[in-house]
C-alpha cells in the first residue's frame, strides 16, 4: 500500500473541510513513533495534537482499556452508572487546586467541554456574556467557534457566531501588547460593549494552544482573577491542550497560585481514547438541574479506564519532573541555533510545552514561509512537527513526555538540521 494511493481515496471520499498536516497514513505506533503504511518510521513531536502524553499504546494504558473491554463498554452513565466515572470525578476533583468543594462532569471533546463549562457559568450567574482572547482556541463548535480568537480557518464561512461573547487583546509583549494594554481593553470593553455585571465568565488558557504557545504572565492571571472576583465573574480556565504534566505540572493553573471556578480538560486525559471533563467549585458545577448536562457517550467506559491509567502513569514515572527536564534539552539546543539563525524571534514555554518563532530578518515580520519550510524538511527526514499561531510562523513541540532519551536525542539532531537547511531552502 502506498500514502500517495491512500491520499487519493481520501480526497475522493472525505470533505476538504478536514484538512491534514502530512499525506503519511498510519499503520502502527509506539511509544513516540509511528509506522506509516509503506513501513517508514517517524518519530513524533505532534502527539495527535497533545493528546498522547503518555504516549502511543502505553502498556498501562492498554492493560487498563483491555480490562475494560472484557467488562462492558458502554451503558450510558445517565442510565447505568459506574463506579469508575465516580472514581475518576474524585481524583479530578483533588488535582484542580483551591480549597473550595469540587465536582466534575465527563464529556468527549474538548469543545464539548468548553460548550458545557459556559452552560455551567451561565446557570450559576444568571448571566449570558463571555469574554474571551484574541488567539486563543476553544473548539470548532458553534460557541467553541465564537470563543476563538482566530478567523481562518476556524469561523471563514460559518456565517454568524453565537451571540454576547466578546474578545480583548491576549498580552504578548513582543508583539506590542503589555499586560497593562490588554487589561485596559478589558476595561474598555466593560465600558463600551458589555455591562461586566451581564458576564458569565472569563476563558483563558494557561499558554495558548493554537495560538502560538503564547505563556500567560503570572501577573495578568492574578489580576484576571481580581477582576473576576470585583464583578462577580467565573474564572474558566481551558486546560485542554495544557493539561496532565505537559507544562511540568499535572494542571498548568498550578503554576499561578489562584483558584480557578471552572476548569476543562481533554486531549491526555485518556492516553488516545476520547474523553474531556468539566471540574469547578461545587456550588457553581451543581447550578444546572439534573438532565440539563451530559450525553450519550460522555464518560466512556473504556476511556474512564484509560483515564486512571494515565494518572498513575503520571505519577509512577515521575512526568512532570521530566516534562521540565526534556524541556529543557529543547529549548538550550534550539537558543544555542540563535546566533547562527536570525530567524528565530523567540524560544518559549514551560515544562515540555515548548515553541520556537520565526521571524523575516530584513523586515522583523512573522515568518510563516520558515517555518513551513522547516515542518517539510523535518517530515522528510521523519520527524513531525506541528506548525501553529495567529500567522502560522511559530512551530509548537508536543513529544510524549515518555519519548525514549535515545530517540529524543535523534528528534533534535533532525531538528536542529532540518532549520539549518531551511535557511538554504
Amino acid at each position: 500500500m502506498l500514502n500517495k494511493t491512500v491520499e487519493g481515496r481520501r480526497t475522493e471520499a472525505i470533505a476538504r473541510g478536514v484538512g491534514v498536516q502530512t499525506q503519511i497514513f498510519a499503520d502502527r505506533a509506539e511509544n513516540s513513533e509511528i509506522w506509516d503504511v509503506e513501513g517508514r518510521r517517524y518519530i513524533d513531536f505532534a502527539s495527535g495534537i497533545a493528546v498522547l502524553n503518555t504516549g502511543h499504546r502505553h502498556p498501562k494504558v492498554m492493560q487498563a482499556v483491555h480490562a475494560q473491554l472484557e467488562r462492558f463498554t458502554h451503558t450510558c452513565h445517565q442510565v447505568v452508572p459506574y463506579e469508575n466515572y465516580v472514581a475518576l470525578a474524585e481524583r479530578l476533583n483533588a488535582i484542580v487546586p483551591g480549597p473550595s468543594e469540587k465536582k466534575t462532569i465527563f464529556v468527549t471533546t474538548g469543545a464539548e467541554a468548553l460548550e458545557n463549562a459556559v452552560k455551567i457559568a451561565r446557570a450559576s450567574t444568571g448571566r449570558n456574556a463571555v469574554v474571551a482572547f484574541s488567539g486563543g482556541f476553544h473548539g470548532r463548535t458553534f460557541m467553541g467557534m465564537a470563543m476563538t480568537g482566530k478567523v481562518f480557518p476556524y469561523k471563514a464561512g460559518f456565517g454568524a457566531m453565537p451571540g454576547d461573547v466578546y474578545h480583548v487583546p491576549f498580552p504578548i509583549e513582543m508583539h506590542g501588547v503589555t499586560e497593562e494594554a490588554s487589561l485596559a481593553a478589558l476595561e474598555r470593553l466593560f465600558k463600551a460593549d458589555v455591562d461586566p455585571a451581564r458576564v458569565a465568565a472569563i476563558v483563558i488558557e494557561p499558554v495558548q494552544g493554537e495560538g502560538g504557545f503564547y505563556v500567560t504572565p503570572k501577573g495578568f492571571m492574578r489580576q484576571l482573577r481580581d477582576v473576576c472576583d470585583r464583578h462577580g465573574i467565573l474564572l474558566l480556565v481551558d486546560e485542554v491542550q495544557t493539561g496532565f504534566a505537559r507544562t511540568g505540572s499535572m494542571l498548568a493553573i498550578e503554576h499561578y497560585d489562584i483558584e480557578p471556578d471552572l476548569v476543562t480538560m481533554a486531549k491526555s486525559l485518556a492516553g488516545g481514547f476520547p474523553l474531556a471533563a468539566v471540574t469547578g467549585k461545587a456550588s457553581i458545577m451543581d447550578a444546572p438541574s439534573p438532565g440539563g448536562l451530559g450525553g450519550t457517550y460522555g464518560g466512556n467506559p473504556l476511556g474512564i479506564a484509560a483515564a486512571h491509567a494515565v494518572l498513575d502513569v503520571i505519577e509512577e514515572e515521575g512526568l512532570c519532573d521530566r516534562a521540565n527536564r526534556l524541556g529543557a534539552r529543547l529549548k538550550q539546543r534550539l537558543e544555542g541555533l540563535r546566533a547562527e539563525v536570525p530567524e528565530i524571534s523567540d524560544v518559549r514555554g514551560p515544562g515540555f510545552m515548548n515553541a520556537v518563532e520565526f521571524k523575516d530578518v530584513a523586515s522583523g515580520t512573522p515568518n510563516p514561509g520558515f517555518a513551513n519550510r522547516v515542518r517539510e524538511i523535518a517530515l522528510a527526514k521523519g520527524l513531525i512537527l506541528l506548525t501553529c499561531g495567529i500567522h502560522a510562523n511559530v512551530i509548537r513541540f508536543l513529544s510524549p513526555i515518555t519519548i525514549q532519551d535515545e530517540v529524543f536525542s535523534e528528534a533534535l539532531d533532525i531538528l536542529d538540521t532540518s532549520i539549518r537547511e531551511a535557511r538554504r531552502a
